[in-house]
């Protein structure tokens, strides 16, 4: 099983949302990193066959999808950042409206739908209008129609959103069980979601691929930059404007603990942290008026911009 994106591009007026971009996903959990409008929606609404691509194609086991047609909708799911319903739907009705839209059996519609919201917690508002529900309870019922037709390729954009931490968790397990011979893309803003239980990642910017591999293959990119210190909770806002700063913890004796980001250390105080995926996206996507400088990696010779 391969979805092979080949060279895909797709350019609205005059500006290119994905610049040819080429990506082999093969079974396993992928996660799709990049900042808002970096072009992971346009990139995802291609792969679904929802758009079609300026220049560039999409194959799923060597047929491009657009041949596949209804094939290629058999065996896929999706979830779109927001989707939509008739307000008066209850969580059956929606359900079941769906699978219908999707070619399953009618007789086996319930089983399935029955299962699937054992699965995400859903049982007890079956006969509830999804209008009603919480941004959370939403959240699971696209995740359910998503995996209605328990697809070979699964597509999730920004499929957190609204969940709760105990929520996310119980997600995160449904999808490393179910992506064990089925491919899965997720993107998310939140990364720990995708840290652990993503098989690889596809980092993009302005449209652009700028890397992929796995957790650990790319945290090599950020190795030597990841440090930490101690300093005086005056000197903050100091520090705040001068260094990438990811996380601050205050200390009993007044002090307050920074992890931050940087080529060289910012003082003799400052020790070497073991880099985690967060730390590789905010050094790609730096906030406010590091965001447009270059980068380039030693060890790998990769250029940032």
């Amino acid at each position: 099983m391969e979805l092979l994106v080949d060279k895909v591009s797709k350019k609205f007026k005059d500006k290119k949302a994905v610049d040819n971009i080429s990506l082999e996903l093969t079974p396993g959990v992928w996660g799709l990193l990049g900042a808002n409008g970096a072009g992971k929606t346009t990139l995802m609404r291609m792969i679904a066959g929802i758009m079609r691509p300026t220049s560039g194609q999409v194959l799923y086991d060597g047929v491009p999808i657009q041949t596949l047609g209804e094939g290629y909708r058999e065996v896929f799911g999706f979830l779109p950042q927001e989707f939509g319903f008739y307000p008066e739907f209850t969580v059956k009705d929606y359900l079941a409206y769906v699978a219908a839209l999707k070619g399953l059996p009618e007789r086996e519609s319930p089983r399935r739908i029955h299962e699937l919201l054992e699965r995400v917690s859903l049982t007890d508002v079956y006969n509830k209008k999804i209008a009603r529900l919480s941004g959370g309870m939403k959240r699971r019922v696209g995740i359910a129609q998503a995996l209605l037709n328990d697809p070979e390729v699964l597509i999730l954009d920004e499929p957190t959103g609204g969940l709760d931490p105990g929520e996310r968790v119980r997600f995160r397990n449904l999808l490393s069980e179910f992506a064990h011979d089925r491919i899965v893309l997720i993107s998310t803003h939140i990364v720990p979601d995708v840290e652990y239980i993503a098989t690889c990642h596809a980092v993009i910017r302005d449209g652009r691929l700028l890397a992929t591999g796995t957790t650990d293959e790319l945290v090599k990119l950020v190795e030597g930059k990841v440090w930490s210190c101690i300093i005086p909770a005056r000197a903050v806002p100091e520090y705040e404007s001068r260094l990438q700063i990811v996380s601050l913890r205050n200390e009993n004796d007044g002090s307050v603990s920074i992890r931050y980001l940087a080529e060289h250390p910012c003082n003799n105080n400052s020790a070497l942290c073991v880099p985690r995926l967060e730390d590789l996206y905010l050094w790609m996507f730096p906030q406010g008026g590091g965001e447009n400088r270059k980068r380039t990696n030693r060890k790998s010779g990769r250029r940032y911009q």
